[in-house]
């Protein structure tokens, strides 16, 4: 017979009855001293946190990152030191727009954030399933993110919202191009592949700086639904990609994806046309290929969703030593917002969390506040500079200074900006087929936005290629008045 384990309080004592409530009598009232009555329903009210404003329905599980290739000529980062070295890494997938209660199988971005638990503390790539994002400017993000959410009044999405800050805002159109693209509904997290999507710095030993884009390229292959398919699964299914990346997972079938990078010399940033460090766009791969990393495998699942998958926090600001930033401006904004957004969402002390938690030392300076896991071991040294031997600095985190030169303004970030020559690119890069689903996904989801943004919209299309705002255009019924339009 298997020994049972007795039921205690929060504080451990044991509880003699869990079944009833103690009253005055059976019919009396309840009494206020049922203590375990008490604290049963005032923990489930405070079960839970308030969810993340984006990326709030996700999945997660841990892993390994194998190094296969040597590129510490790039970058001195321990995690990279030699070939075949395996670190923990902890992967969240996630929708964008959607509650937590959303289909996983909606027509979205999906995102790609990346714990590796490196010998040096935690490096976090916060990145999507795409390459590029919808503004470059963060002091956009908040209004952008407003149109993907409930309407004030209704409490419905809003398309003609969507529609009409990307018409306004053509530097979107990149985006806007993947994620009506057959990659805008993969079957699954396993069939996708992961981006840092910004631009980061690579220090070598010699204190070069590299700019440097992460890739994550599915060795799953890239597999999609069609609207229909879709709508069929969430029909059934309204967590369809975690469901499939679980049960992988539990199978054995462990998924991978090859960690590549695209390197640029520093002094590279002022010669190419493109702004390097402009999140709506690529570096071309034939000026800038591909070179392999590492693998990169989950092969683990979380035992609890709620302490390791919705407590999980990442932050671009998780760098270490060979690791840096650039003056990617949406970088540099979410360097705060997603560990502020942190602080508020889980606690002071998030990143003392379990799954949060460095895998090496941490020593810091930081007093108090809510959830305290820790006592501190400080003695006297609780500030700095201290003479009780405190935690010091040291000049192997320290980066080579910026060679950037400006003064300080509001600079028009459309000012000189093509905002159209890459969406186009990609567009004849499809195949009429993939070209077709594209414009059909696009006046689909246009059905019912007022005349005037629509047609706004479709000039975008048109000035990154005829043929792109043509076709849409003559789905909406629109094709002579957005001809002439754009003539204009």
């Amino acid at each position: 017979m298997t020994k049972t384990t007795t039921m205690t309080t929060t504080a451990g004592a044991p509880i003699a009855d869990n079944q009833n409530s103690l009253s005055a009598g059976s019919r009396g009232p309840l009494l206020l001293q049922d203590y375990q009555l008490i604290e049963k329903l005032a923990h489930q009210n405070r079960e839970r946190i308030p969810e993340r404003v984006v990326h709030a329905k996700g999945s997660a599980a841990y892993g390994t990152l194998t190094i296969t290739n040597d590129i510490t000529p790039y970058s001195k980062a321990k995690v990279f030191s030699e070939i075949g070295k395996k670190t923990e890494v902890f992967l969240r997938f996630s929708t964008v727009a959607g509650e937590r209660g959303a289909a996983d199988a909606e027509r979205d971005v999906r995102g790609f954030a990346l714990k590796v638990y490196t010998e040096e503390g935690n490096w976090d790539i916060v990145g999507n399933n795409t390459p590029v994002f919808f503004v470059r400017d963060p002091v956009k993000f908040p209004d952008f993110i407003r149109t993907q959410k409930r309407h004030p009044a209704t409490n419905l999405r809003s398309t003609t919202a969507m529609w009409d800050f990307w018409s306004l805002s053509p530097e979107s159109l990149h985006q806007v191009t993947i994620l009506f693209s057959d990659r805008g509904l993969p079957q699954g997290y396993r069939f996708m592949h992961g981006f840092g999507s910004h631009t980061y710095s690579f220090i070598n030993e010699a204190g070069e700086r590299f700019w440097v884009k992460f890739h994550f390229k599915s060795m799953q292959g890239i597999k999609t639904w069609t609207n229909r398919e879709a709508e069929a699964v969430v029909a059934k299914d309204r967590e369809s990609a975690q469901r499939d990346l679980y049960e992988a997972i539990e199978g054995g079938e462990f998924p991978r994806w090859k960690f590549c990078v695209q390197i640029m010399p520093e002094t590279d940033a002022e010669k190419t046309s493109y702004n390097p460090f402009d999140v709506t766009k690529v570096w071309p791969h034939a000026e800038y290929p591909l070179i392999e990393v590492g693998i990169l495998e989950l092969n683990r699942n979380a035992q609890h969703y709620f302490a390791e998958v919705e407590q999980s926090s990442f932050s671009p600001s998780n760098i270490v030593p060979g690791i840096g930033f650039s003056p990617d401006k949406m970088l540099q904004g979410r360097i705060f917002a997603y560990a502020d957004a942190h602080r508020y969402r889980v606690g002071t002390h998030y990143e003392a969390l379990p799954v949060n938690r460095p895998r090496s030392a941490v020593n810091h300076y930081h007093a108090d506040g809510p959830m305290l896991f820790d006592i501190p071991n400080r003695g006297d040294a609780y500030y700095e500079p201290n003479s009780f031997n405190g935690p010091v600095q040291t000049q192997r985190a320290a980066e080579p200074p910026l060679k950037i030169s400006g003064d300080a303004d509001r600079y028009d970030h459309r000012a000189g900006n093509d905002d159209y020559k890459q969406p186009g690119d990609l567009f004849r890069l499809m195949t009429p087929d993939e070209q077709d689903r594209l414009m059909d996904n696009i006046a689909e989801a246009m059905q019912g936005v007022p005349e005037a943004i629509v047609k706004r919209q479709i000039v975008h299309f048109y000035l990154a290629d005829k043929a792109y705002g043509l076709g849409v255009a003559d789905r909406m019924g629109l094709k002579g008045a957005v001809m002439i339009q754009a003539a204009e």
